[in-house]
């Protein structure tokens, strides 16, 4: 059964459904020793959000999560859940639910006896933390499941446990520190999908910790990016896909080729084509950000393909071309899977007229 077919009525969390509560970070700094690994976060999340913390290891996302639960105290700033300051307030009183990539089940608890364990933390009778245990593993697809052990169960079902206990509890804010990232790819599909869908239903605000940037483009209502303990961009998916604010978010959001180009006035000339530029315009020798699927086969730039992959409903393929300067690019072709390249064929390739990120080369 999905969780849309689940009758609100009979299932107690899906009647207490709430609108969610506003999150912010104002100011929040956080030092390790002399290292600084936070520089003044501000970052409102709003309610029933789904927001992803999106950066690569050491970006300080997972510090800011934390601060955020409590289990780091913040060198300096607020953290504020619902319009009050909880950046002093311990854990356990923040209202809060957690889940993370190792499960942390109890091994010699039940299914249900584990999803039930933050009620009974909370000396809700044994018979209600029983009932409403089962209402969240029903939210999960896992009721049948509740007289098993961890052990006997697979990892993505031991992922639904730590989700149905991170929930039962009606937290205000649900936390998901890269969740996802001990399963396999089938798996982790899967189970994200089914989150969002939860996250939904619930109403309740999420933030989502990841350094995959398709989970996060997948699930969220909006990214913020992160590097060296800062936010460069928060937005929807389509935006930091679309319009990228600096090189660092066009680097990460996405695949791009990087290919040398000369900038002047707003426009940059790239495998001869001239297309805008997003965000601040330079002049002179650049790189510029090319997305494979604004490449096509069939143009002027002619090259030789160094590599050739099939995805299923396409193919993307790798070109080495010369530049008009006379250094080489790869760049990467998104194309019908019935076209079929082999390495060392020669081609050609255009590029389409649509605004581009770049850098000064070099930089």
């Amino acid at each position: 059964m999905t969780i849309d077919a689940i009758d609100t009525d009979e299932n107690a969390l899906l009647a207490a459904r709430g609108q969610g509560v506003p999150v912010a970070f104002q100011g929040v700094v956080k030092e390790f020793g002399s290292t600084r690994v936070l520089h003044g976060v501000d970052l409102d999340i709003r309610p029933g959000e789904f927001l992803s913390l999106l950066g690569p290891s050491g970006c300080g996302k997972t510090t800011l999560l934390r601060i955020l639960a409590g289990l780091e105290q913040a060198t300096s700033g607020v953290v504020r859940i619902d319009g009050a300051d909880v950046s002093t307030v311990p854990t356990n009183r923040r209202d809060l639910g957690m889940v993370f990539q190792a499960y942390s089940l109890f091994p010699h608890l039940t299914v249900q006896q584990n999803a039930a364990f933050g009620l009974e933390r909370r000396r809700v009778a044994k018979v209600e933390a029983a009932r409403r245990a089962l209402d969240a593993l029903r939210l999960v697809g896992l009721e049948h499941l509740a007289d098993r052990y961890p052990h006997q169960l697979s990892g993505g079902q031991q992922q639904r446990v730590a989700l149905a206990r991170a929930i039962v509890t009606e937290p205000r804010v649900l936390l998901l520190d890269e969740p996802l990232s001990a399963l396999d790819a089938k798996v982790r599909v899967q189970l994200r999908d089914e989150i969002r869908a939860l996250q939904l239903r619930l109403g309740i605000t999420t933030v989502f910790v990841t350094h995959d940037q398709e989970e996060a483009l997948a699930v969220s209502d909006r990214i913020a990016v992160m590097d060296a303990g800062r936010i460069e961009q928060i937005g929807t998916p389509e935006d930091l896909y679309l319009h990228p604010a600096t090189p660092g978010v066009a680097a990460f959001v996405g695949l791009s080729s990087i290919v040398p180009a000369v900038a002047r006035s707003g426009f940059v000339e790239v495998l001869g084509t001239r297309a805008p530029i997003l965000g601040d315009a330079v002049d002179g020798s650049v790189e510029a950000f090319v997305r494979p699927e604004n490449v096509r086969l069939g143009g002027s730039v002619l090259g030789t393909v160094v590599e050739s992959t099939f995805l299923g409903s396409m193919r993307r393929s790798v070109v080495r071309v010369e530049t008009a300067d006379g250094s080489a690019a790869l760049v990467r072709v998104q194309h019908a899977a019935s076209e079929r390249l082999e390495v060392g064929e020669r081609v050609t390739l255009s590029v389409d007229a649509v605004p581009v990120v770049v850098r000064p080369r070099g930089a």
